[in-house]
């Protein structure tokens, strides 16, 4: 099973990395399990699933509907592992869960992150999880369960802290591409300052480029200078708005990757 983040699995020559990232609980409860298989085998190389939450203030209206609707729909982090369980051997690309802080320390973290590990998951997005929280009191957690830590960092950040938070990061750094909510359409998708700008900078993880990629034009642009890119509120759209979600879903993650 060859589902662990890694520069040699990202750096593979001649491939850019699609990442999709869809609402755990969406379109419907138990429809996780034949989501993960529909993205892998229709040819992404991560999934990133959110966890739902009450209050997603960095989601666009899209996203914060899928929270509302898996919420309503009656998902939680225990069923949600539960899904994931009943797949892990049968999925074998990365699988990243993104969310926010209060439901896993809810959920109990060190609790958490034992679950993520039974569950096949080999990252974590969280991005309302201050840096100095993070090297004080879960790094360590994480790294006993296995579990890679993926920070944000925006046009607005600097080189500074842009280099402080690659260093705490491990598997990739994840570079938004505006600092507005998920979904919105921004000119920096296709604005070349900022990638070329983290180019320069030598990271020492690959850098994904998100928010507001919705085709495969904006995932060649982003992916010229940047190892992968992520698409979310595109995808999510296709699982609340489509009854026939499987056939749309697969045939538009072929569309950007094929």
């Amino acid at each position: 099973m060859d589902n662990n983040i890694s520069a040699d699995n990202i750096h593979r020559p001649n491939t850019k990395k699609l990442n999709i990232y869809f609402t755990a609980g969406v379109p419907n409860l138990g429809d996780t399990a034949e989501i993960l298989k529909l993205i892998q085998n229709s040819g992404a190389d991560f999934i990133e699933i959110g966890m739902p939450y009450s209050d997603p203030v960095a989601d666009g209206p899209v996203i914060q509907k899928a929270h509302e609707r898996s919420l309503a729909n009656g998902m939680t982090m225990a069923k949600l592992f539960a899904q994931l369980k009943l797949v892990k051997d049968e999925i074998k690309i990365p699988l990243v869960l993104m969310g926010y802080i209060n439901p896993v320390l809810s959920f109990g973290f060190e609790k958490f992150c034992s679950e993520c590990r039974d569950s096949g998951i080999s990252g974590l997005i969280i991005p309302d999880l201050p840096p100095v929280e993070y090297e004080k009191s879960y790094r360590q957690i994480l790294a006993a369960y296995g579990l890679n830590f993926i920070f944000l960092v925006t046009p607005e950040t600097s080189d500074e802290r842009i280099r402080y938070l690659d260093s705490l990061s491990s598997g990739f750094l994840y570079a938004v591409s505006s600092s507005s909510t998920t979904g919105n359409d921004n000119k920096e998708v296709k604005n070349g300052d900022y990638l070329n700008r983290l180019s320069a900078l030598s990271l020492k993880n690959p850098v994904f480029i998100g928010f507001g990629i919705k085709d495969r034009t904006d995932f060649e642009s982003v992916t010229e200078k940047a190892a992968g890119g992520i698409i979310g509120t595109a995808f999510v759209k296709i699982l609340l708005e489509n009854k026939d979600w499987q056939q749309k879903a697969g045939d538009f993650i072929r569309s950007i990757k094929n």
